[in-house]
């Protein structure tokens, strides 16, 4: 009894930054939070929501792609939970004013930078793997690739005169000591093997990287690491996955090689990912875009998204229990044989977005 009481004290109100964005943002984000709310009814929990605006959303309505007060909002929260932002319909746009800008900014104005994106085959889901079986192997595939998010080339100087354009790639030591303490860190929680991926024979900020992480190595004795140009890591990638455990990489490779790490666990529509900084609030969104051919159709993976909210439970309120029902929940759903249409194959039962977080949630249980 002594112990329920003291659980039923800790048991809070979390406040958490809505933002559903463009496409099929709003369909998936719909689902994510009824899976939450089945996780307050289960643990005694409750969430409360500030829906925001931010992309394509916020340029229709107040004409720039990230509002002060959503920035404000997001600072003043527990934690974000973000859909998916862009979309044709704003292609034309200068690239200050494009949707994506809005990424760019969340990141930046919470100091979010580590982007953590776990690539996982479901066991359930080898069927729609690219890859051969005897590549997968029998337990299939949990890659974590930690991704530096507020620097490089993303965040460098940039112009065009005329027929020129130029983009710049910048890195200082603590930028990068900051990301590799995280992988290394993570890394300590799972297979402690940690490979650095970098283009240390042309870069020079890759030079200053490897230094970098070779240092922090130093800290993490358990922790066996290598170094790794790109254009192999993504040959690697599709020829022998299994040998990664966590990659630890820059902003523009990072988000290049977490597509492919994606790709290769069966659909895009099934990975989340979480973006944490140094201060409490964090920022989770599935990886993939904002698709918006096929918004509020119901035929739209929202598992990305749910699995989304699992990280947040664990990585920014340190709610496990709760983290590994959403997760087992999914995985029961699979279990069963119900896909979305991006997913479904030969004798599966093909299901829309409404009726996957219907099933999710009735999977939910202590």
């Amino acid at each position: 009894m002594v112990v329920k009481k003291i659980r039923s004290r800790i048991q809070m109100n979390y406040k958490i930054a809505v933002i559903p964005g463009d496409g099929i943002g709003p369909d998936i984000i719909k689902e994510a939070q009824r899976v939450l709310e089945k996780i307050g009814e289960v643990y005694g929990h409750t969430f409360e929501y500030s829906e925001l605006l931010a992309g394509g959303a916020a340029l229709d309505a107040e004409g720039i792609p990230l509002p002060q007060k959503t920035i404000d909002e997001c600072k003043n929260s527990d934690s974000v939970l973000l859909g998916a932002v862009g979309g044709p319909k704003w292609d034309h746009l200068d690239g200050k004013m494009r949707p994506e800008q809005a990424l760019l900014g969340l990141r930046s104005g919470l100091g979010l930078f580590a982007n953590l994106r776990p690539a996982v085959l479901f066991n359930e889901l080898k069927a729609a793997c690219p890859l051969k079986d005897e590549i997968i192997g029998d337990d299939g595939l949990d890659i974590m690739c930690v991704r530096e998010l507020t620097g490089g080339i993303y965040f460098g100087k940039r112009g065009t005169d005329g027929s020129k354009a130029f983009d710049t790639l910048e890195y200082s030591e603590e930028e990068v000591k900051r990301i590799a303490k995280q992988a290394f860190e993570i890394a300590m929680k799972r297979d402690k093997k940690v490979t650095s991926v970098d283009k240390a024979n042309i870069l020079d900020t890759s030079r200053l990287w490897r230094k970098v992480v070779e240092e922090v190595a130093k800290d993490y004795p358990e922790v066996t690491y290598e170094h790794m140009y790109v254009d192999n890591a993504a040959m690697q990638l599709v020829r022998y996955p299994k040998q990664f455990d966590v990659i630890l990489t820059g902003n523009m490779f990072g988000d290049i090689l977490s597509d492919e790490a994606s790709m290769i666990t069966g659909s895009i529509g099934m990975l989340p990912s979480a973006s944490l900084g140094e201060g409490k609030v964090g920022m989770y969104e599935p990886i993939h875009g904002s698709a918006p051919d096929i918004a509020g159709q119901n035929i739209a993976n929202p598992i990305a998204t749910i699995l989304s909210t699992a990280m947040m439970l664990r990585y920014s309120f340190s709610l496990e229990k709760e983290a590994d029902a959403i997760e087992n929940a999914v995985k029961s759903v699979l279990a069963k044989g119900y896909r979305t249409k991006d997913i479904v194959g030969t004798g599966e039962q093909s299901v829309g977005t409404n009726e996957m977080g219907d099933l999710i949630v009735q999977e939910i249980q202590k």
